[in-house]
């Protein structure tokens, strides 16, 4: 049994959750959903509503099992609720749902907040959720786009996207020659998923650039094919998000895959940083901590 101060304070730590100020994205989005629908800023800690990463609801003082999941969509709450004791805590990426859509189903709704009645649930019972997100993706150990380098054996050769101040997110490496079959069928196997989203015609490939999350950015791959990349994989290449921005950024990346000579291979948002749950932060929380269980919480559907 572990104490959730020393938890949070060790992960605000390596993460260095401070430095980054405000999320850009939840410091938005958080907000959006819930202004006028529920008072969030009573629900969720003071500091995780000025950072917007961090400790976001607080339960019990001590801390017996941690459960990893990415998103926190019904079917994620309702296991960490149910099997979950006082105490015990949730780590996740996102602190709301981000739906960006199926390339073979419906498009999605973008964000989407946590129903209050589970908020309330897991007050109730004494859990605790910590989300982190920027800080994940910049990490250089623990990151969401080097955990996808390192199931995929990418020997890792230059980084891109880059911050003045955090970093970079994306990763360029080489790997083992194969060709665009052969590959998406290694990344169904690596993410556990029916089917990959797909665009572009390079056949033989020796070198990808890896951007988990939202890559469905034309500029980055310009970026990465100007390094020389041969395969541009990212949680999503295509946004399927059900509004005017999801529309404008689909026939982006449309042109875009009809002049290019990459592969363009979209694994899921969700998928792709779930990976890093499943391997690098599994085994941290195992190196620094003594718990009864550490959890892992897949998402019932990746698509989304």
């Amino acid at each position: 049994m572990e104490r959730l101060i020393d938890i949070v304070q060790r992960l605000n730590q390596t993460f260095e959750i401070k430095s980054y100020g405000k999320d850009p994205a939840f410091s938005r989005f958080i907000p959006q959903v819930y202004d006028g629908k529920m008072d969030w800023k009573a629900k969720f800690e003071p500091a995780f509503s000025e950072l917007f990463n961090g400790l976001m609801i607080k339960g019990k003082s001590e801390v017996k099992s941690v459960f990893l999941a990415v998103f926190p969509t019904e079917d994620v709450l309702e296991t960490f609720i149910q099997e979950g004791e006082p105490g015990d805590l949730l780590f996740m990426h996102h602190p709301l749902l981000m739906e960006c859509g199926d390339p073979k189903g419906n498009w999605g709704r973008g964000f989407v907040p946590i129903k209050e009645c589970l908020i309330d649930r897991i007050r109730k019972k004494g859990l605790s959720i910590y989300t982190c997100h920027v800080p994940l993706d910049y990490h250089t150990t623990l990151g969401t786009s080097q955990a996808i380098a390192e199931a995929m054996n990418v020997k890792i050769t230059d980084r891109f996207i880059h911050d003045e101040k955090h970093g970079d997110i994306g990763i360029i490496g080489e790997v083992t020659e194969t060709n665009t079959d052969e590959l998406i069928h290694r990344m169904e196997e690596i993410f556990d998923l029916p089917y990959v989203d797909f665009e572009g015609r390079k056949r033989k490939i020796r070198k990808v650039a890896v951007v988990a999350g939202c890559g469905d950015k034309t500029a980055w791959m310009k970026e990465a094919e100007g390094k020389g990349v041969d395969a541009y994989i990212s949680g999503e290449i295509h946004c399927h998000i059900d509004n005017e921005y999801g529309r404008k950024r689909y026939e982006e990346v449309i042109r875009y895959a009809g002049d290019t000579k990459m592969s363009l291979i979209g694994v899921s948002h969700s998928a792709s940083e779930y990976l890093v749950h499943r391997t690098l932060m599994k085994s941290w929380f195992e190196r620094e901590f003594e718990f009864s269980r550490i959890r892992l919480i897949p998402q019932e559907k990746w698509w989304l």
